[in-house]
């Protein structure tokens, strides 16, 4: 679904995303995992064609490259693409049934009885019909997750992006998310691309998992690659273990030297 190369991005002097080449493969789940500032949620937004890579190239469904595409045809393809965002996104001022129905109502020109099917077929799928006239101030943080999933796939997308889909749900809700993201990929052949740091909700449902540091990928493969890996870096990501060769801070100079030279500038 995604042929990935040469592809960085830069903030100034600091690299989010070293040179790298990756594929997504089609009507798979892959999981994208990495500590906090690992890069991941950067490359996210690259893959998605929401962000400008400083360089490479990003070819969707072999052809189109979305490093390079005028913005028209950009948006075109994003119809094909769905995205779940970290904290949903919903829009504040609609209720549930017009959250989900938002992306019908500004690119089609169905009929209202045609959407109401389609938001009440989405719903159903991820266990919220009947609650389609509440607002988001009144659902709950799994609730709002499942809205927003709703709301990605109501123009049946090819391809799904999910930005920590379990981030701050209780254990069940965040089973439940994980669930659906793993079911519905199943059923309907969609692409899922998942970026998480929640280890088990990641191995539980990824096909292929990238794991990252500081911008680079140092592992690749199935859950069990992943579990069974002899990479230090990996286990003490997959254990969560505070001592190791990842460090708690990204930055090259050691704090001591900075304090001599009169702190930082």
């Amino acid at each position: 679904m995604i042929r990935v190369e040469n592809l960085s991005r830069s903030f100034g002097a600091l690299q989010a995303v070293a040179p790298t080449d990756l594929h997504i493969r089609r009507q798979q789940t892959t999981v994208i995992m990495g500590g906090s500032g690992s890069g991941k949620t950067t490359l996210l937004r690259l893959l998605a064609g929401l962000e400008q890579p400083t360089s490479g190239h990003i070819w969707f469904d072999g052809e189109h490259d979305l490093a390079t595409l005028p913005a028209r045809i950009l948006y075109r393809l994003r119809l094909r693409m769905g995205m779940v965002f970290q904290y949903s996104a919903l829009l504040n001022s609609l209720n549930v049934y017009d959250n989900v129905a938002f992306p019908l109502h500004e690119h089609t020109d169905l009929d209202e009885v045609v959407i109401r099917t389609m938001v009440t077929m989405k719903l159903e799928q991820v266990g919220m019909r009947g609650f389609e006239h509440l607002m988001p101030s009144q659902l709950s943080g799994g609730m709002a997750k499942r809205v927003a999933f709703a709301r990605a796939l109501i123009a049946d997308p090819d391809l799904v992006f999910f930005d920590e889909p379990t981030s701050g749900l209780d254990p069940i809700a965040a089973g439940v998310v994980s669930t659906l993201i793993q079911q519905l990929t199943q059923k309907t052949q969609m692409t899922s691309v998942v970026v998480t740091h929640d280890v088990h909700a990641g191995l539980n449902i990824a096909d292929w998992v990238i794991l990252l540091w500081q911008g680079k990928i140092i592992a690749t493969g199935t859950a069990d690659d992943i579990r069974h890996s002899s990479d230090e870096r990996v286990q003490q990501f997959i254990e969560g273990r505070p001592d190791g060769p990842i460090p708690f801070s990204r930055c090259d100079t050691l704090y001591p030297d900075v304090l001599l030279e009169g702190g930082a500038r």
